[in-house]
């Protein structure tokens, strides 16, 4: 089963810094990996290249300007149970109509 993974992601250009956020697309229990990141970063327009594997920073190059892009978030595996979620919305009782 194919999982959403929310990303933050920091550009920092021209002393600026800016927030960006991705999605990953992962299979259950799948950890990202850098090159998860680098699509995710690709798809949204930057022409990135990994440059500290440790900590996650990118170099990216756009209309002859380089910035760096640096992930925020580590991953950690979801906890809700979507499976236990359903069933036990099957034990509520629906309001009654008045």
């Amino acid at each position: 089963m194919t999982q959403e993974h929310t990303v933050y992601f920091n550009i920092h250009r021209h002393k600026q810094v800016t927030k960006l956020r991705g999605l990953i697309f992962l299979e259950e229990g799948q950890i990202p990996t850098a090159a998860d990141y680098e699509q995710c970063l690709r798809h949204a327009g930057h022409d990135v290249t990994l440059i500290d594997p440790q900590r996650m920073i990118f170099r990216a190059f756009k209309a002859g300007e380089e910035y760096t892009i640096d992930v925020l978030e580590d991953y950690e595996a979801p906890t809700r149970d979507l499976h236990a979620e359903k069933l036990a919305g099957t034990f509520h009782k629906p309001d009654p109509f008045l």
